[in-house]
């Protein structure tokens, strides 16, 4: 019979064993899923010979981005750099007005309320206030990716800061913390998670403040590209342009997770991989 120490190992190989297989099950199911749509969707459109300019077959899709790849490819590159500056904007200021609310119970009450009824303003309704003020072109997309991802950014922040528990906030002034040393030494290592999560949200969001200011107030972008198209009945190049969106807002999340995993891997720890009890 084997001993309790080989037992155990035996018991940990097959414990890590399992975790690999279950990683790259995690990293292969939305492949897979996202394969099988596609095969389900363009059997409908063949099956039912569904007309293109009501719902284009992914092949369809395909042979438009293969056919208009340059003013796909321009269009892209405008509406990442607008999204882009747009987020670093909202990151910053974000960042800023979450410590400030976070920090004061004051201003938490104060300014939290006016937050909430300027993010309940659809965004779209501010384009063309943006338009008269600036004028048709990529500023009115940057501000209004800006007003469309600060919001998550300020509410995460304040809230990672805010929820310090009291108890330790007096520990610390018992032993001679300044209020701002716990803010800067507590407050916002606390506030990393929430600032990370808020992140993956807002550089989603962000593409879509961009998309809708181009489609109403640009020249280019992949919004103003789909509206051109759209006028001229060409449903492949929208759903085209509707991919290309999607996958650079993937593409970002993705950074932002990396950056999360990098920064703030010990909020997470002890979530993935085996849980191996000593001696088996």
């Amino acid at each position: 019979m084997p001993r309790d120490g080989t037992a155990g190992l035996s018991r940990a190989e097959a414990l890590v064993a399992a975790a690999r297989r279950r990683r790259r099950l995690q990293v292969a199911l939305p492949w897979l899923i996202l394969v099988a749509g596609l095969l389900i969707w363009e059997g409908i459109c063949r099956g039912f010979a569904v007309p293109v300019f009501l719902l284009p077959a992914p092949s369809d899709i395909a042979a438009s981005m293969v056919k208009w790849w340059e003013p796909i490819l321009l269009n892209s590159w405008q509406t990442l750099l607008t999204t882009l500056v747009g987020f670093a904007l909202a990151i910053v200021f974000g960042l800023l007005l979450g410590v400030l609310i976070g920090s004061s119970s004051l201003l938490y009450h104060g300014l939290y309320p006016l937050l909430i009824g300027f993010n309940s303003v659809p965004k779209v309704a501010l384009v063309p206030i943006l338009v008269i003020w600036f004028g048709i072109g990529t500023v009115p997309a940057i501000i209004t990716a800006f007003l469309i991802s600060f919001f998550p950014i300020v509410v995460n922040v304040a809230t990672g800061i805010a929820t310090v528990e009291p108890e330790l906030r007096d520990v610390l002034r018992a032993l001679g913390a300044r209020p701002s040393d716990i803010v800067r030494k507590v407050g916002l290592p606390r506030a990393m998670p929430y600032f990370f999560a808020s992140l993956k949200i807002a550089i989603t969001v962000a593409f879509v403040g961009s998309i809708i200011a181009e489609t109403v107030a640009s020249n280019d972008g992949i919004g103003h590209l789909m509206i051109l198209a759209s006028s001229r009945f060409d449903v492949p190049l929208v759903f085209a342009g509707l991919v290309v969106t999607g996958v650079m807002g993937v593409l970002m999340y993705a950074v932002a997770v990396a950056v999360e995993k990098r920064t703030t891997g010990w909020a997470m720890r002890g979530q993935d991989g085996p849980q191996v009890a000593p001696g088996g």
